[in-house]
Protein backbone atom coordinates (compact mmCIF):
# COMPACT_ATOMS: atom_id res chain seq x y z
CA UNK A 1 0.00 0.00 0.00
CA UNK A 2 1.39 3.45 -0.89
CA UNK A 3 1.25 6.39 1.49
CA UNK A 4 2.53 9.92 1.40
CA UNK A 5 5.02 10.95 4.05
CA UNK A 6 5.54 14.49 5.28
CA UNK A 7 9.15 15.09 6.25
CA UNK A 8 10.28 18.16 8.14
CA UNK A 9 13.88 19.27 7.57
CA UNK A 10 15.01 22.54 9.03
CA UNK A 11 12.25 25.02 8.34
CA UNK A 12 11.11 23.24 5.16
CA UNK A 13 8.64 20.41 4.66
CA UNK A 14 8.65 17.93 1.81
CA UNK A 15 5.99 15.46 0.76
CA UNK A 16 7.23 12.20 -0.68
CA UNK A 17 5.85 8.81 -1.59
CA UNK A 18 7.13 5.63 0.02
CA UNK A 19 5.89 2.24 1.12
CA UNK A 20 5.00 1.94 4.77
CA UNK A 21 3.49 -0.68 6.97
CA UNK A 22 -0.16 -0.47 8.04
CA UNK A 23 0.90 0.22 11.64
CA UNK A 24 2.94 3.22 10.54
CA UNK A 25 -0.03 4.46 8.55
CA UNK A 26 -2.25 4.24 11.64
CA UNK A 27 0.33 6.10 13.70
CA UNK A 28 0.51 8.79 11.00
CA UNK A 29 -3.30 9.08 10.84
CA UNK A 30 -3.46 9.37 14.63
CA UNK A 31 -0.84 12.13 14.62
CA UNK A 32 -2.81 14.01 11.96
CA UNK A 33 -6.03 13.68 13.95
CA UNK A 34 -4.29 14.90 17.11
CA UNK A 35 -2.79 17.84 15.24
CA UNK A 36 -6.15 18.76 13.73
CA UNK A 37 -7.79 18.54 17.15
CA UNK A 38 -5.19 20.78 18.75
CA UNK A 39 -5.42 23.27 15.90
CA UNK A 40 -9.18 23.51 16.53
CA UNK A 41 -8.67 24.35 20.22
CA UNK A 42 -8.40 28.10 20.07
CA UNK A 43 -7.96 30.07 23.23
CA UNK A 44 -11.02 31.89 24.53
CA UNK A 45 -10.67 35.64 25.10
CA UNK A 46 -12.93 38.63 25.83
CA UNK A 47 -12.67 39.40 22.10
CA UNK A 48 -13.98 35.94 21.08
CA UNK A 49 -17.40 35.87 19.45
CA UNK A 50 -20.40 35.84 21.75
CA UNK A 51 -21.42 32.47 20.29
CA UNK A 52 -18.01 30.92 21.05
CA UNK A 53 -18.07 32.22 24.61
CA UNK A 54 -21.67 31.08 25.15
CA UNK A 55 -20.86 27.58 23.89
CA UNK A 56 -17.79 27.14 26.10
CA UNK A 57 -19.46 28.63 29.18
CA UNK A 58 -22.57 26.47 28.74
CA UNK A 59 -20.43 23.32 28.44
CA UNK A 60 -18.36 24.23 31.49
CA UNK A 61 -21.40 25.16 33.59
CA UNK A 62 -23.04 21.85 32.68
CA UNK A 63 -19.83 19.91 33.49
CA UNK A 64 -19.44 21.70 36.85
CA UNK A 65 -23.02 20.89 37.82
CA UNK A 66 -22.63 17.24 36.82
CA UNK A 67 -19.74 17.04 39.30
CA UNK A 68 -21.82 18.77 41.99
CA UNK A 69 -24.68 16.32 41.41
CA UNK A 70 -22.23 13.45 41.91
CA UNK A 71 -20.88 15.07 45.07
CA UNK A 72 -17.41 15.63 43.57
CA UNK A 73 -16.53 18.93 45.27
CA UNK A 74 -12.83 18.62 44.44
CA UNK A 75 -13.70 18.43 40.74
CA UNK A 76 -16.25 21.24 40.91
CA UNK A 77 -13.72 23.45 42.72
CA UNK A 78 -11.42 23.25 39.68
CA UNK A 79 -13.95 25.32 37.69
CA UNK A 80 -13.59 28.31 40.06
CA UNK A 81 -11.81 31.46 38.88
CA UNK A 82 -8.38 32.26 40.32
CA UNK A 83 -9.89 35.07 42.39
CA UNK A 84 -12.59 32.77 43.75
CA UNK A 85 -9.99 30.19 44.74
CA UNK A 86 -7.86 32.87 46.41
CA UNK A 87 -10.86 34.09 48.44
CA UNK A 88 -12.26 30.61 49.17
CA UNK A 89 -9.82 27.79 49.93
CA UNK A 90 -10.95 24.25 49.09
CA UNK A 91 -11.68 23.38 52.73
CA UNK A 92 -14.00 26.39 53.10
CA UNK A 93 -15.66 25.60 49.76
CA UNK A 94 -16.33 22.04 50.93
CA UNK A 95 -17.76 23.34 54.22
CA UNK A 96 -20.15 25.74 52.44
CA UNK A 97 -21.35 23.61 49.51
CA UNK A 98 -23.66 20.79 50.55
CA UNK A 99 -24.12 18.23 47.77
CA UNK A 100 -27.10 15.94 47.74
CA UNK A 101 -29.74 18.66 47.72
CA UNK A 102 -30.12 18.75 43.94
CA UNK A 103 -31.57 16.17 41.61
CA UNK A 104 -30.80 17.73 38.23
CA UNK A 105 -29.32 20.85 36.66
CA UNK A 106 -29.39 22.23 33.14
CA UNK A 107 -28.28 25.38 31.40
CA UNK A 108 -31.29 27.48 30.40
CA UNK A 109 -29.51 30.42 28.77
CA UNK A 110 -26.14 32.14 28.53
CA UNK A 111 -25.40 35.76 27.67
CA UNK A 112 -21.88 37.18 27.38
CA UNK A 113 -20.43 40.66 27.20
CA UNK A 114 -16.66 41.20 27.03
CA UNK A 115 -15.13 39.00 29.75
CA UNK A 116 -18.31 38.32 31.77
CA UNK A 117 -21.02 35.77 31.06
CA UNK A 118 -24.31 35.35 32.88
CA UNK A 119 -25.66 31.82 33.04
CA UNK A 120 -29.22 30.96 34.01
CA UNK A 121 -29.27 27.43 35.40
CA UNK A 122 -32.47 25.48 36.08
CA UNK A 123 -31.95 23.43 39.22
CA UNK A 124 -34.31 20.60 40.20
CA UNK A 125 -34.58 19.52 43.82
CA UNK A 126 -36.99 17.98 46.32
CA UNK A 127 -38.16 19.71 49.49
CA UNK A 128 -40.16 17.86 52.11
CA UNK A 129 -43.33 16.60 50.37
CA UNK A 130 -42.73 18.63 47.22
CA UNK A 131 -40.90 16.69 44.53
CA UNK A 132 -39.23 18.01 41.40
CA UNK A 133 -39.15 21.70 42.23
CA UNK A 134 -37.40 23.55 39.41
CA UNK A 135 -35.94 26.94 40.17
CA UNK A 136 -33.68 29.32 38.24
CA UNK A 137 -30.21 29.94 39.63
CA UNK A 138 -28.08 32.75 38.15
CA UNK A 139 -24.31 32.25 37.84
CA UNK A 140 -21.48 34.52 36.75
CA UNK A 141 -18.61 33.19 34.67
CA UNK A 142 -15.55 35.10 33.51
CA UNK A 143 -13.22 34.71 30.56
CA UNK A 144 -9.65 34.63 31.85
CA UNK A 145 -6.39 32.94 30.87
CA UNK A 146 -7.85 31.45 27.70
CA UNK A 147 -10.88 29.77 29.29
CA UNK A 148 -14.11 30.33 31.23
CA UNK A 149 -14.17 30.22 35.04
CA UNK A 150 -17.00 30.24 37.58
CA UNK A 151 -17.12 33.21 39.95
CA UNK A 152 -17.99 31.79 43.38
CA UNK A 153 -19.70 34.16 45.82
Amino acid sequence: MRFLRLTLRGGLASLGSEKESFGSALLWAGALALGAGLAGCASLSPESSAEAKQKVVAEKAEARWQLLLKGDLDGAYQFLSAGSKAATPLALYKAKVKPGLWRAAKVDKVSCEAELCRVEMLITYDYRNMKGIETPLPETWMIENGSAWYVYR
